[in-house]
């Protein structure tokens, strides 16, 4: 039985226009002096952002100094809080039903996102999410890059939100994400269920060549589980 559902926010519940990954790119290019290639951009998909900046480093300069390395995801971060400002986030269709109807069967559901606290409190706020235990929240937990050690593709944004839920065996946890990345983290995990969602920065047929467990939106995931429909109230 599936006790945790862990999401990925950008491009697996939410849909930000790939702005995270246009302004991070522009950010590197204009400090750096380069030409971000998608291939380049690859390793950035579903990675904690400073990673990703000291990772641009080392390609192009050989080095991460970390003064720069904070330097540029400041920059990263302004940025993108004023492209999210002017061009609001908003929830993928049926996002929301589906995690309402999964916590109403008794499945505790965390977003897992490779974005700072201020970045991913900004992106609720704009979708008037709410986090906490209640049933009129919108999810259980929202784990974020300040929460761990390591990102992606290393299990613990995942193992996190186990602590936090109090779920300990991986086989009750289902973990789905839009990049190679979030599901190399689910497997790193032992989750039971490792999905790939085709909503955001890579396609299904990319995704399917790497492990997994289904290919599925987040929508379709109460119909994966086996999650009844809410009854209205009579």
């Amino acid at each position: 039985m599936v006790s945790l559902i862990t999401l990925d926010v950008a491009g697996t519940t939410v849909n930000e226009r790939g702005a995270v990954y246009d302004t991070l790119k522009s950010v590197v290019e204009e400090a750096l002096s380069v030409t971000i290639s998608d291939e380049d951009l690859r390793p950035a998909l579903g990675a904690n952002k400073a990673e990703a900046i000291a990772g641009f480093l080392n390609k192009f300069r050989g080095e991460a100094d970390p003064a720069e390395v904070e330097r540029l995801f400041l920059e990263f971060r302004s940025k993108l809080e004023q492209s999210y400002r002017e061009n609001p986030p908003v929830e993928l269709p049926g996002v929301v039903d589906a995690i309402r109807r999964m916590r109403a069967a008794g499945m505790q559901v965390s977003l897992t996102t490779g974005f700072d606290r201020g970045v991913t409190q900004m992106i609720l706020d704009e979708l008037g999410w709410t986090v906490g235990p209640e049933a009129t929240d919108t999810v259980d937990f929202a784990i974020t890059s300040d929460d761990v050690s390591t990102g992606r593709p290393a299990p613990e944004l995942i193992q996190v939100a186990m602590q936090r839920s109090g779920v300990t065996d991986p086989a009750e946890v289902l973990a789905a994400g839009d990049t190679e990345l979030d599901l190399a983290a689910g497997m790193n995990a032992g989750a039971k269920y490792v999905v790939a969602v085709s909503t955001g920065a890579q396609s299904a047929e990319h995704l399917a060549t790497f492990p997994h467990t289904h290919v599925c939106d987040v929508r379709d995931l109460p119909e994966l589980l086996g999650v009844p429909a809410i009854q209205p109230a009579q």
